[in-house]
């Protein structure tokens, strides 16, 4: 039993199988495919878990900073936050002295509410609205703060506690 000498380049069984397949053209005769080699069973990949690539996406692991600032601005808070960063600095924006005499307390559709001490320097504060309102338009964006209303001291409630009285009530100015 002799064994034929082995060919490590392969070219004796591709000569072969080009022999084969002129003849067969020839003739009009398919040729059975040749059989695959087996290859051992591979592990499906699961495919649901993905990974990220070499280059920057959505998956990476991100900064607390980015993505807090993407929620900010996805759910609409930049404008409010700007607000209340500014409002901190409220001495800076309208000097010591009216910082200690009023207070903002409300932003609603571009009105900013200032409540004051007295209604005088509510008074003395309107003459400085526009200036006010230029100034934290700068520092926020355009058309931010539209208008400011300064509210004098807010009178006590004679409607109901046990000084209560029936019809208009006492008729007297505060502030």
């Amino acid at each position: 039993m002799s064994q034929e000498p082995h060919d490590p380049t392969g070219l004796e069984l591709a000569s072969e199988i080009a022999r084969a397949t002129v003849e067969a053209s020839e003739y009009g005769v398919a040729l059975p495919e040749p059989a695959a080699p087996k290859q051992p069973r591979r592990r499906q990949r699961v495919l649901e878990q993905q990974r990220s690539g070499a280059h920057p996406d959505d998956r990476d692991p991100q900064l607390v900073g980015a993505v807090l600032d993407r929620v900010v601005v996805e759910r609409g808070w930049k404008r409010r936050i700007g607000l209340s960063t500014v409002l901190r600095h409220w001495p800076d924006l309208v000097g010591e002295a009216n910082a200690e005499h009023s207070t903002p307390v409300n932003y609603d559709n571009g009105v900013l509410i200032v409540d004051c001490d007295s209604t005088a320097w509510a008074q003395a504060m309107r003459y400085t609205a526009s200036v006010l309102v230029a100034r934290l338009n700068e520092a926020l964006g355009e058309r931010t703060v539209l208008r400011v209303q300064f509210r004098g001291p807010q009178a006590p409630s004679w409607k109901k506690g046990p000084r209560s009285v029936q019809g208009r009530g006492p008729r007297d100015t505060y502030g």
